[in-house]
């Protein structure tokens, strides 16, 4: 058989040779390194048009080479100077009216970029810029309720923002300040120093896992976690866990993940924090997250897919079920979003509201996040995050390691944490108990409702979706939503403005309870006004809300925000 072959090899090599001879020596070298070079092009071309569509990875190519035009970069540059100062102020996410064309002309009205920029230099006049030579001593108190006392009427005035009810010299106000201030000095990284706040953080975990099904058979009763800064923080913990327990169980190196359009921002935090590729897919038509869609983009890749209950723009719980059938089927992890829902849904579900499951009693839940700072009425800085098991949680999820200093470990992002925080997230908890959550729960739940029947019957405006909790959006499509929000904003309100669709959403806590008809006849009056006046008002910031989806290269959207925050300190 050798024999037979080796005159076969001969006779091949002879013909290549033959063929090859009528080329130079070094086409035949340079031939299959461009070649190579040209298809890792189209590969790269071909997965950005899988991650971004045909359209927008286009147009982005197409500014590159505008932006290579001698000039043009410069210009651009110029503008988006403005538009950074014109931004300042905004809550992230709002953009500014432009118009773009084939040689993206960047415009921006001169007379309120001018505004602007100068009220953005103005209001920071008199900051201080180093330490004084000397120190105030206790005046210093002083002066800080003379700055506090120029901050914008927040009082039942705010989405969201501060839940707690009342004002802050009384009540449950009062009683969580003076808990913070009991152990303001305190630090959980000296486990054996600071027992009591050690203990307190095991009990508000303990107590959340509770609320999520812990007690029930069908979550396995292994339920851990941790308290965070924030929800940030507790999705950021989740998705890290979740990546290196896929990594260890399915030997996943090169991780993805899967969320709905309407999954909170800090999931894109985290896949840029730990090098994971998301897909961010369109919801359904009930603006949750598509079951069907979600399951097209899992691959031998996938660790994980989220779910919200409920989601940040329109209050709507998410699926979780099936989407807890989707996670067990493929054998990848399933986190819920419950940081804003997390002490509201259970009670909610208490008193008879028709709640969907959304905890650990789904099977295919591997984790949780829930603020208690938000609807738990815990002072700002408190969030958990919460695991299935102890596996889950253990795989890296913590920092361990040994250096000059000793042996170190510590549970979440941050080492040294706030003993305050949790001291006083103890203390909501304990003080209201079932029943005060229950009442606060009644209360802003028929608040929410009486929003939104009073938002449907005004013509004008159309409710997004079918709320589930006590968030209301509404938009429209015969105004200008965003004109409406700047004759709000006139009247003293701060509402949240919302992209896919145009629309405001208003979520309600304590504060709103005692001021829902003032909302309402304000927001009648603003829709009338605009309907009778369409046009910006003066000073309003109507032309900047929803443009960025017209910006049709994404990339300068993004360069917009990122100067903008740049800018901000």
């Amino acid at each position: 058989m050798e024999s037979s072959i080796i005159p076969t090899l001969i006779q091949l090599r002879a013909s290549a040779n033959s063929f090859l001879s009528q080329y130079e020596p070094l086409a035949i070298v340079f031939v299959p390194i461009v070649s190579f070079l040209i298809a890792r092009v189209l590969q790269s071309f071909i997965q950005l048009v899988q991650e971004k569509g045909v359209k927008p990875t286009v147009i982005g190519f197409v500014m590159t080479l505008v932006k290579l035009v001698p000039g043009v970069k410069k210009y651009m540059d110029a503008e988006k100077q403005k538009t950074a100062a014109y931004c300042h102020g905004l809550v992230l996410g709002s953009s500014r009216t432009c118009h773009v064309d084939a040689t993206y002309d960047y415009e921006v009205t001169s007379e309120v970029v001018d505004k602007l920029q100068s009220s953005g230099k103005s209001s920071r006049d008199g900051w201080k810029t180093e330490l004084p030579n000397t120190g105030l001593g206790t005046r210093v108190l002083e002066e800080m309720k003379d700055i506090k006392q120029k901050d914008p009427a927040w009082q039942g005035k705010c989405s969201g923002t501060v839940y707690i009810g009342g004002n802050e010299s009384e009540g449950h106000f009062s009683l969580i300040n003076e808990a913070c201030s009991m152990f303001a000095h305190t630090n959980p990284l000296h486990l054996d120093v600071f027992k009591s706040v050690v203990r307190f953080e095991a009990e508000v975990v303990a107590m959340t896992g509770a609320l999520f099904g812990s007690k029930e058979k069908a979550s396995g009763g292994k339920i851990c976690g941790n308290m965070t800064s924030g929800g940030t923080e507790s999705i950021l913990l989740a998705v890290k866990s979740s990546r290196d327990y896929m990594r260890a169980k399915k030997n996943i190196t090169c991780p993805e993940m899967i969320i709905p359009e309407s999954a909170h921002s800090a999931y894109d935090k985290a896949c840029q924090y730990f090098k994971i590729k998301l897909w961010r897919v369109p919801v359904n038509k009930e603006f949750q997250a598509d079951v069907k869609a979600i399951k097209k983009y899992i691959n031998k890749n996938t660790i994980m897919i989220v779910g919200s209950a409920p989601g940040f723009p329109h209050g709507i719980v998410d699926p979780i079920e099936e989407l807890g059938e989707l996670a067990v089927s493929y054998g990848i992890c399933l986190h819920v979003d419950l940081c804003l829902g997390g002490f509201v849904l259970p009670f909610a579900r208490k008193l008879g509201y028709p709640i969907p499951p959304f905890d650990f009693t789904v099977q295919g839940v591997t984790s949780i996040s829930a603020d208690v700072h938000k609807y738990g009425l815990a002072p700002k800085g408190t969030s958990i995050v919460l695991y299935r098991n102890h596996d889950i949680r253990k795989v890296k999820s913590q920092m361990v390691t040994e250096w000059s200093g000793g042996l170190y470990v510590s549970p979440t992002i941050a080492g040294s944490r706030p003993g305050n925080a949790i001291a006083g997230a103890w203390a909501a908890m304990i003080s209201l108990g079932q029943e005060g959550y229950l009442e606060h729960t009644r209360e802003i739940m028929e608040a929410s409702k009486r929003i939104q029947q009073g938002a449907k019957e005004i013509p004008e405006l159309f409710i997004v979706g079918r709320p589930d909790m006590t968030i209301v959006a509404f938009g429209s499509n015969v105004i200008d939503i965003f004109e409406v929000n700047d004759v709000l904003s006139s009247k003293g309100w701060h509402l949240n403005p919302l992209q896919r669709p145009n629309s405001i959403h208003i979520c309600v806590t304590l504060q709103h309870v005692p001021v829902v008809d003032e909302f309402l006849n304000d927001l009648k009056d603003s829709v009338r006004i605009v309907k009778k006046n369409p046009g910006p008002i003066s000073g309003g910031l109507a032309p900047i809300y929803g443009a960025a989806g017209k910006i049709p290269d994404r990339g300068m959207v993004s360069e917009l925000l990122v100067d903008y925050m740049d800018n901000a300190c």
